[in-house]
């Protein structure tokens, strides 16, 4: 495969891009300058194409659909990790208790944020409410009674992806103006980053906040905090609170979620994967485009989706590093919160209607 990240980076602030461009095979307008907004395209994103023309091709690929009860092992794993390390650490120095959690503790806190994903698209258990429960319980050492809530959310960045009133993923216009391309900026929005997309589902519409598996969630979570200072004390809760926001922000582990749709080795292409060491760890988090193309594939077979349509992947561009993106990230002024593909509508359906199923193709 070709060694795809090493494109040269164009600044944006000099560069308005054209408005005759082609994305995905069709035409596309550009707002303007990524720096001062997101770019804007027209047409359905593009996984469902691709899904279509995978499946056509290889047909055999539908084997690999399916569920793993195998992921619920890694779950107790690293629960149980994490609670060990906790108590460990409960009359530990504040430094031992921060660099535990940079160093280890955010690695299985980022593996059961996998999980909770697996959870969230059913590919864990068959019955669904096993998987709401695998994902209760893989959210115990982030803290915060998120895993649920994110299914509702994250089903929605598949079904329309760049949506700005739908995908929480997007950024805020506040949210990409504040932190603009200052590296200050970014390195305070990774270091939030949970606290940034929390405040980006108030935008979206069309989903209720509270269901039955949320409220539960909130339960659950809530009792485990309250036993683990009971028997741990605050110490070890703050340990599990700081390798939660390592896992997902001021990390390399948090470069996945600039590596997964921001615009930074090719202003033209939506969704890259990761082809690195970590993906040994943390369940094949890297292949994004596979994920995105068939949601319904579990963790370890991303990777025989990959060999089994080599000519639609291989062409595609992709990170290897996390370490070097997180620096490109946060120190290259052409890359911004605004450089992401967004659109206004999702392939001529009114953001009103609650008609459109909210599933990928498979």
């Amino acid at each position: 495969m070709p060694n795809c990240h090493k494109s040269r980076l164009i600044p944006l602030n000099r560069q308005i891009i054209s408005r005759n461009s082609i994305f995905e095979g069709k035409k596309i307008e550009y707002n303007m300058s990524t720096l001062t907004d997101f770019t804007w395209v027209e047409g359905a994103e593009p996984h469902r194409q691709r899904t279509r023309d995978i499946i056509k091709k290889h047909p055999e690929v539908k084997k690999l659909i399916g569920k793993n009860p195998f992921t619920f092992l890694w779950i107790l794993g690293c629960v149980s990790l994490q609670i060990m390390l906790a108590y460990f650490v409960k009359d530990a120095s504040w430094w031992w208790i921060i660099g535990t959690a940079w160093f280890i503790g955010a690695f299985p806190t980022h593996t059961l944020f996998v999980c909770i994903h697996e959870s969230a698209h059913n590919l864990i258990f068959k019955k669904t409410g096993w998987n709401v429960f695998a994902g209760i319980i893989a959210n115990f050492p982030s803290l915060f009674p998120t895993a649920i809530s994110f299914k509702n959310y994250h089903l929605k960045h598949h079904a329309f992806q760049g949506v700005h009133e739908l995908d929480a993923d997007l950024p805020d216009y506040w949210e990409a103006k504040l932190i603009n391309n200052y590296a200050i900026g970014k390195i305070i929005w990774l270091l939030l980053y949970p606290f940034f997309q929390g405040f980006r589902t108030i935008r979206c519409i069309e989903l209720a906040v509270f269901d039955r598996g949320v409220i539960l969630n909130i339960i659950a979570q809530f009792t485990f905090d309250a036993l683990i200072v009971y028997f741990l004390g605050w110490p070890a809760l703050a340990y599990l609170g700081l390798s939660f926001l390592f896992s997902v922000g001021l990390h390399p582990l948090g470069a996945r979620w600039i590596q997964e749709h921001y615009l930074v080795i090719d202003k033209n292409q939506e969704t890259y994967s990761y082809y690195g060491p970590l993906n040994g760890v943390n369940m094949n988090v890297g292949y994004h485009n596979e994920h995105h193309d068939m949601p319904s594939i579990p963790w370890n077979n991303l990777p025989k989706l990959k060999a089994a349509a080599p000519e639609f992947y291989d062409q595609l561009k992709y990170h290897t590093s996390f370490v070097k993106l997180l620096f490109t990230f946060l120190f290259a002024q052409e890359v911004s919160l605004f450089s992401r593909i967004a659109r206004k509508e999702r392939a001529g359906v009114p953001l009103t209607d609650k008609s459109t199923p909210d599933i990928d193709l498979v």
